[in-house]
């Protein structure tokens, strides 16, 4: 039986291990706030920056060394937030979350994703917060009502060290979470089982594969949309697409333009979607959202910089 090292001290292998060892949550928590698993990283690598650059005198004064890497790390994120709504208004066409994968569905990925994987998109847990759905709300709110609200109702802070984040009152960021629960509650419709939306789905990709225009409305709901996010390094509408008989005629037309293109079901941020492969190449991830049996939006991301965690490992 191992004997428990000296409280504080971070030099010995099990106090370091420890500290190490949060970078799964503190991933967890980046990629809520940011929407970009790249971010995110660098978001988590500047936060142990900080801790390595620190003396070991002032690593063993910290009490808890897990509350001090959240609150950096919170803060990180609060600033690129910012300067993020600067960048995203000067990029070329939408921007969309980065879509996660379920590593599980991918043969030859990292081996059992386990937490020793370097691969940040391993160390999100896929749950109704990561839906693309629930990020793309996010994206709505001000950089601290993001901060408050995910902090507060996703990971359960309490309010007075939200405000220790955040840099304001308790009571502010009290309201700043109802704020953005507000938006949260006007932006969601009736939920759909994973299993409802993968049947929908599932019809969708054959009529897609078939190109049957008058199936694939038949699977759209009349005023459903279409965001493409190609960043400018991708072909993809500029614009939302709006309406089912123009998406249907978008897809057709899409996949005509690229004979030889493999859709694979596969699991988009959690839930049901599909994957677009050409020459062995991930070229587009599909996020999608369900109502009453139809779609009602689809999420396209052809950015190949967001598609990195995609095209290793391939997906057979």
């Amino acid at each position: 039986m191992s004997t428990p090292s000296k409280p504080g001290r971070y030099g010995s292998e099990p106090d370091l291990s420890a500290v190490v060892g949060e970078r799964r949550h503190l991933i967890n928590l980046a990629y809520r706030l940011l929407g970009s698993l790249a971010e995110a990283e660098d978001a988590v690598q500047e936060t142990y920056a900080r801790w390595y650059a620190m003396s070991r005198r002032q690593q063993e004064a910290i009490e808890s060394p897990g509350a001090w890497l959240t609150t950096v790390a919170g803060r990180v994120c609060l600033d690129l937030l910012g300067s993020a709504r600067v960048r995203r208004e000067r990029y070329v066409g939408s921007w969309i979350p980065e879509p996660l994968p379920d590593r599980s569905e991918w043969t030859g990925g990292p081996a059992g994703g386990g937490p020793e994987s370097a691969d940040p998109a391993d160390r999100v847990t896929l749950d109704e917060s990561v839906t693309m759905a629930f990020l793309v709300v996010l994206e709505s709110m001000t950089p601290a009502e993001r901060v408050a609200f995910v902090l507060h109702d996703v990971f359960r802070f309490p309010f007075p060290e939200v405000a220790g984040i955040v840099g304001r009152t308790p009571a502010a960021c009290r309201q700043l979470a109802y704020s953005a629960r507000r938006r949260v509650r006007a932006a969601q419709g009736p939920a759909v089982p994973a299993a409802g939306q993968a049947g929908v789905v599932r019809h969708f990709k054959e009529a897609w594969e078939a190109g049957d225009i008058k199936a694939l409305v038949g699977l759209l709901d009349p005023d459903a949309t279409m965001v493409a996010d190609g960043g400018g390094l991708a072909g993809a509408a500029l614009r939302p697409v709006e309406g089912g008989e123009r998406i249907a005629g978008y897809l057709v037309h899409m996949a005509g333009r690229t004979p030889g293109l493999t859709l694979l079901e596969r699991t988009v941020n959690g839930r049901p979607g599909l994957v677009a492969r050409h020459a062995g190449t991930t070229v587009t991830v599909a996020a999608f959202d369900v109502a009453g049996g139809r779609v009602s939006r689809i999420w396209a991301v052809r950015n190949p910089e967001k598609l990195r965690p995609w095209t290793e490992g391939g997906a057979s």
